[in-house]
């Protein structure tokens, strides 16, 4: 039994992701061991699954232990976490890379437009000096797409970035700089800015570089620091294939093929209503071939109109998209 992921893109309801999901669960819980092993330990029969709020979801630590896959395929590529000395690495083994590159390039489209239409300036020391990024990847990709000749990495030579910048914002140019927290800061210490026609967007964390800070106190000083009203986010991690994005104010939008709930954080198996903090739960259908349900370690809550938040994380494990790392 396979589906073809491409419909994945084009759900425009939640009929759509609903049935779409119970079908990847049911193929899921077949065709990948791990999880089929996981789901029979619970008790639940997955032919007997007929709704979201039936289905189980993984720990995220187990792409630290087990090879989480739902295919036979060799991997095209093995996506890896940062790690810390003396903590295992996820591995996130990608059967079908096209698979991610649609995933990013939709979601992307989906929030801001072609990536044809942007500079991507990205800041991002510490994914670069590793291999097995999954962002690094991405990023990749969306520079290769924007096709500008100024769009690239700019490791540590701030001076140049500066330079590209200004120029960019003189000529109004559409640019993304795209950069992890700490890195940011370092820039605007020494470089201010009163941007106009730039976005900045934080991966979030310190990678133990400096203090972490909460959400409120960190956009504080890159708003100040770069000239900004608002500063967007990017939500993704090693064992997902597809990324939410906050255009402000911390609140995270997922695309339709992507959605957030809260689990008790005292009953993992069961699910909490709007406005109610607690462990958050990924449903990725991009992960098709891995693992689409994942229960991850942040903590936070979901709202109304779909959005959700980032309040902090069970422990400090390899997530990206979390400014506050110990509640």
């Amino acid at each position: 039994m396979s589906l073809d992921y491409t419909s994945f893109f084009k759900i425009r309801s939640s009929y759509e992701f609903e049935h779409t999901a119970i079908e990847v669960f049911k193929i899921q819980a077949v065709q990948n061991p791990v999880y089929h092993n996981f789901i029979k330990l619970l008790g639940v029969n997955p032919t007997k699954v007929n709704s979201i709020a039936q289905i189980p979801f993984l720990p995220i630590s187990f792409f630290k232990t087990e090879n989480i896959v739902s295919s036979t395929k060799l991997p095209e590529l093995v996506f890896t976490s940062s790690g810390t000395t003396g903590t295992e690495q996820s591995k996130h083994f990608v059967s079908d890379i096209q698979l991610y590159k649609d995933s990013f390039t939709c979601g992307f489209n989906h929030f801001y437009g072609s990536p044809a239409d942007f500079t991507f300036l990205a800041l991002l020391p510490g994914y670069l000096e590793r291999t097995g990024s999954s962002l690094i990847y991405m990023m990749k990709d969306l520079i290769m797409l924007s096709g500008t000749p100024e769009s690239g990495f700019y490791l540590n030579d701030h001076e140049k970035l500066a330079r590209i910048i200004t120029e960019l914002e003189s000529k109004n140019r559409k640019t993304i700089l795209i950069g992890v927290s700490f890195a940011l800061l370092d820039f605007i210490e020494n470089y201010h800015f009163n941007l106009q026609n730039t976005i900045v967007m934080e991966t979030g964390g310190m990678k133990g570089r400096r203090k972490e800070l909460v959400r409120e106190e960190l956009h504080g000083l890159l708003k100040k620091g770069f000239g900004v009203n608002q500063i967007h986010s990017e939500y993704g991690m090693t064992e997902l294939l597809s990324q939410a994005y906050s255009k402000g104010e911390g609140r995270f939008y997922c695309p339709p093929w992507m959605k957030v709930s809260i689990r008790d954080t005292e009953d993992p198996l069961s699910l909490l209503p709007k406005g109610k903090s607690g462990g958050i739960n990924v449903i990725d259908l991009a992960n098709l071939n891995s693992c689409s349900f994942i229960a991850t370690q942040d903590l936070g809550k979901t709202y109304e109109d779909g959005s959700f938040e980032i309040l902090g994380r069970f422990d400090n494990s390899d997530i990206r998209g979390c400014n506050l790392m110990v509640l």
